[in-house]
């Protein structure tokens, strides 16, 4: 199969960007505490998560907790909770499909049309994990930064754009690249085996020196 280096390249960023969605959703940076001023002395720091909190102050280890109650989330956390989970089983799905794709691996027997299609279908999840995991990470940045520049919020409820958002829109341009890759090798061998195999009840006209040879 063609365009080989092209699947390692798609296979390996997808596969990047599921361990960078995975941090995403795990990591509790997603909200990190705001420091306004410049004669605040900081004795601690305040990190906010899709699953817990944490804070470390001054001279004392980092101490996190798991949210007690599911009830008392806010529908954004909910919402972002859900579509980071799907994130994760959908690039890990991807994943799978695309190994099982590959030509090293005996999967799908030596059908090239079938591994094609699934490589495809392995871009076309990855490029939809990236969808999942850029709204929320991107609704999450959109809510802190309106907080933190609305004035009716306590100084000390304000919060900033933690690390996790970055790694996860880092993780969303890796996942749509690597989608894009392997979409594109799909419609390449589709192409490529469109002009070399005659189209199912095409008639293909015969030439003048095919109709002599025939009547001889």
């Amino acid at each position: 199969m063609a365009f080989y280096p092209l699947q390692i390249a798609g296979l390996v960023l997808g596969f990047l960007g599921m361990v960078g969605t995975l941090a995403t959703t795990l990591l509790p940076q997603w909200r990190v505490s705001a420091f306004v001023g410049s004669n605040i002395i900081v004795f601690e720091r305040l990190w906010e998560g899709l699953w817990m909190n944490c804070i470390r102050q001054a001279r004392v280890r980092l101490q996190c907790k798991f949210y007690s109650s599911l009830l008392a989330l806010s529908p954004a956390l909910e919402t972002a909770r859900a579509l980071m989970c799907v994130a994760v089983a959908l690039s890990l799905i991807a994943l799978l499909i695309g190994i099982c794709g590959m030509k090293q691996v005996q999967c799908t027997g030596s059908n090239e049309r079938v591994r094609a299609y699934l490589l495809g279908t392995s871009g076309v999840l990855f490029i939809l994990t990236g969808i999942f995991v850029l709204i929320p990470v991107s609704w999450t940045a959109n809510i802190i930064i309106r907080d933190f520049y609305n004035p009716a919020i306590h100084i000390g409820q304000k919060r900033e754009l933690g690390a996790a958002l970055f790694l996860g829109w880092a993780s969303t341009a890796v996942l749509f690249i690597g989608g894009g890759l392997l979409c594109g090798f799909c419609c390449c061998n589709r192409k490529k085996q469109g002009y070399r195999y005659p189209v199912p009840g095409y008639c293909v006209p015969h030439t003048d020196k095919q109709r002599n040879n025939d009547n001889a």
